[in-house]
């Protein structure tokens, strides 16, 4: 009664938020325990030669068919419930134990009645631990605390075999250093300790903009250089946006309506603005200092005084900003639609060349309507570089995300635009965040010096190849490569 054949379950489990990839597995599983999850990895390992594939499915947020699983059975996390329990050690602090089928908002809700919180987030929280576990998990706050993939200290998961193993640094290391970022290749997740910290009360929140990119980007990099947890001098959060008039729908909100004519104005007459996002969170005892703080931060900044925008929130409604987003989008039925959505990891010495190659010789002129892209700098020191997450070889770089909306009628226009911005990133050594390759090539060239050690785990952990097929970094062979249709 837990594996489901029915045309609705079907259904939902051959879709994904990029609405563009479709796989019809077999069968879902609605697991009520993860022993269940083990007993099907374990039935497929042991009865097959060649076994069926086995995906595990969080809320389905990929965009290209990650979470998919065509002819095999995907596994439905969410269907385990939610569990988070807080507890405190003298060597972690407080931690919380949350299901890798657990959504970030629900680890917040749970973790706040403590007075803690996560300290490492996403932008978007109606996402599954295990999922942003699986690639990295990155927003503002990862030049300070780290992806979330760096602020794990314990896991259970469930490898290729259906072995049911716990790993941390000490316990199973290549298990645990290989699932983090492993793009779910060696196992599932079923279980995290995660790191937490005092939990804030509200957010300063700065929005300041630019039209020299120079001036943005050096900006940037000098507010993330201050990113030690103790210092006072320091933010929280640190983003950055492209502002074009034709995307102005994704950024405007923010700003009171009697700026709106003067933005307008402003981004017409330079084309593309370049716009930093700041918070810096505080609580009762940082109150009374926090406009200080904060004024000595920005103090020595290169935009003009009248371009700086701040508000005051809640720390859970900063959290959860996109959220209101998306309430909005869902009124308008424009959260449904296809996602071509492309991310990149820029290194610092070639994101002047990105700014000309690619923001204005190739998104300023293909003059398409466009939603948000985001552009922010992250520290490499944060990263774990044991880890399968793949960044690139600088101090610091780049998150680039084109994050596009398009109807079901026009993705495939985006999609030629992102070709385009991957042939420059192929000249200049860049590479994807959430990647998408559809050859062993482009999978070897992406991992670069990492290849050979992904391989190894793959081979111990799934030596069968039958996890999160959807990815297509090993199973080739079985007739996966014409899975987009018109691509």
């Amino acid at each position: 009664d837990k594996l489901h054949v029915d045309p609705e379950s079907i259904g939902e489990a051959s879709v994904d938020f990029g609405l563009i990839v479709r796989e019809i597995p077999v069968a879902v599983l609605r697991p009520s325990h993860p022993e269940d999850i083990a007993i099907l990895v374990a039935f497929a390992y042991n009865k097959f030669p060649i076994p069926f594939t086995i995906s595990a499915r969080g809320c389905g947020h990929s965009v290209r068919g990650q979470a998919m699983a065509r002819d095999g059975v995907v596994v439905d996390m969410t269907s385990l419930g939610n569990k988070t329990t807080v507890s405190w050690s003298q060597s972690l602090g407080h931690y919380a134990d949350v299901g890798g089928q657990q959504l970030w908002i629900d680890v917040l809700e749970e973790t706040l009645k403590h007075g803690v919180a996560p300290v490492s987030w996403t932008d978007y929280l109606y996402l599954t631990v295990g999922g942003t576990l699986s690639n990295a998990g990155i927003s503002g706050g990862t030049f300070r605390y780290g992806p979330q993939i760096s602020n794990v200290y314990e896991m259970d998961v469930i490898t290729g075999t259906g072995h049911f193993l716990t790993c941390s640094p000490h316990e199973n290391p290549e298990l645990f250093h290989s699932v983090l970022g492993g793009l779910g290749q060696f196992g599932i997740i079923t279980r995290a300790r995660i790191a937490l910290g005092p939990a804030p009360k509200r957010a300063k929140w700065v929005k300041m903009l630019y039209s020299d990119f120079s001036a943005f980007t050096t900006d940037q990099e000098r507010l993330i250089s201050r990113h030690r947890r103790d210092q006072d001098e320091v933010l929280d959060y640190v983003e950055g946006q492209l502002f074009m008039r034709r995307n102005s729908d994704s950024w405007i909100s923010f700003f009171s309506s009697l700026d709106h004519p003067r933005l307008m104005s402003l981004v017409t007459e330079h084309e593309l603005l370049y716009c930093i996002e700041v918070a810096k969170f505080y609580d009762e005892c940082t109150q009374s200092a926090v406009d200080k703080d904060l004024e000595k931060i920005l103090k020595d900044l290169s935009h003009g005084p009248e371009f700086l925008y701040q508000k005051d929130v809640g720390y859970v409604d900063f959290l959860n900003r996109v959220r209101v987003g998306e309430m909005v989008l869902r009124e308008q039925g424009l959260w449904n639609v296809p996602h071509p959505w492309l991310n990149l990891f820029v290194p610092k010495s070639r994101i002047a060349d990105f700014n000309t190659g690619v923001f204005k010789n190739i998104v300023l002129k293909k003059n398409m309507t466009t939603e948000l892209v985001l552009i922010y700098p992250m520290n490499n020191d944060k990263w774990d570089d044991r880890m399968s997450a793949v960044i690139p070889d600088e101090d610091v770089f780049y998150a680039v995300g084109f994050l596009h909306s398009s109807g079901f009628e026009d993705w495939q226009e985006f999609d030629l635009q992102n070709k385009e911005v991957l042939h420059f990133c192929e000249d200049n050594g860049i590479k994807q965040y959430l990647p998408n390759y559809s050859t062993e090539s482009d999978w070897i060239q992406h991992f670069g010096p990492k290849w050979r050690k992904f391989e190894e785990n793959k081979a111990q952990f799934d030596p069968k190849m039958l996890l999160s097929p959807g990815q297509n970094i090993f199973n080739h062979n079985q007739g996966m490569n014409s899975k987009i249709d018109g691509v």
